[in-house]
């Protein structure tokens, strides 16, 4: 009886799941989150909350977004715009640590005034689509959040003017989604999000474990989620690109298949900038200060040589 009051208040609440058969595990997603009460916004005149109407989704979704100094007061300028993904059971709230590094970094002069934005992924989705339609997350983000951005605000609405990263689920989605659209961004840095191979997660005797509660009965859509599967199949789009990829060396969950996808860009002829970070384990906060001071130095450099910036 308490299952069936904590699905119906959910639901009502505008979520969504995609259960396994087992139970066990869970995709979930709330479309729009309000603001934490624990905790302050990282710079409340440049970071906010806004929806759009997704029509996958069949309702409002809930996104963040950082502006820089001078937006308002120059009317005319458009900006490079980077795409932050959050990690599993984050939400769209769920980066101010480096959207205060970014402001600060703008003030400093460090980095040129940039536009950030922070969409809502849900729990365990990785960012793909379900097969069942419930959590339509990579039609949400490539097909309506980012051209809504574009239409919205100033942004260099094309492929020069947009990077893309997260951290861990973020990472993992971030990276999967270049080597699919590797025609839509300039540059990745994908920040210890570990890289599967998903095609050899297919196991149709297994339809409760992940992922093929999510992904379903189709094989054809694990070869189509599968990062290494793509980056042989686009890999010419790919080979133009800016890829930045770090985690730390105690990441135990996490350092094994980024660097098996590290040797696979190296066995493509995929330039590319890899790093290991001695000692660190899977931990976003530590991750973030310890790369602070040249945190978005990649991404600069990805749009200047794209021609995005001056």
């Amino acid at each position: 009886m308490k299952f069936s009051i904590l699905l119906f208040l959910l639901f009502t609440l505008g979520s969504s799941f995609c259960f396994s058969q087992s139970g066990r595990e869970a995709s979930f997603i709330q479309w729009v989150h309000k603001e934490p009460r624990e905790r302050d916004l990282p710079v409340p005149d440049y970071y906010l909350h806004n929806t759009f109407f997704s029509k996958a989704a069949g309702q409002q979704v809930g996104y963040c977004i950082y502006l820089p100094p001078n937006y308002k007061a120059d009317s005319n300028k458009r900006y490079p715009v980077i795409y932050n993904l959050h990690g599993n059971g984050g939400t769209e709230w769920d980066r101010g640590q480096e959207c205060t590094v970014l402001h600060e970094g703008i003030l400093a002069g460090k980095w040129p005034p940039m536009i950030m934005v922070f969409p809502n992924g849900g729990k365990t989705t990785f960012y793909k689509d379900s097969y069942d339609g419930k959590l339509p997350i990579e039609t949400m983000f490539i097909k309506e959040l980012i051209p809504y951005i574009d239409k919205n605000y100033r942004t260099i609405a094309r492929q020069e003017g947009r990077a893309i990263e997260g951290f861990s689920m973020g990472g993992r989605g971030s990276t999967r989604l270049v080597m699919k659209y590797p025609n839509m961004f300039c540059s990745l840095f994908c920040q210890a999000g570990n890289v599967p191979h998903t095609a050899a997660g297919y196991a149709p005797d297994s339809p409760d474990t992940y992922p093929n509660y999510y992904l379903g009965p189709d094989k054809q859509a694990y070869i189509e989620n599968d990062a290494f599967l793509l980056l042989a199949k686009n890999l010419k789009a790919i080979k133009q690109l800016r890829i930045l990829i770090a985690c730390g060396t105690q990441d135990d969950t996490h350092i094994v298949t980024i660097r098996e996808f590290h040797q696979a860009l190296l066995e493509h002829g995929v330039d590319h900038s890899y790093w290991e970070l001695e000692g660190l384990k899977h931990n976003r906060k530590q991750f973030i200060e310890l790369l602070s001071p040249l945190l978005y130095d990649y991404h600069v450099e990805s749009f200047r040589r794209a021609g995005s910036l001056d």
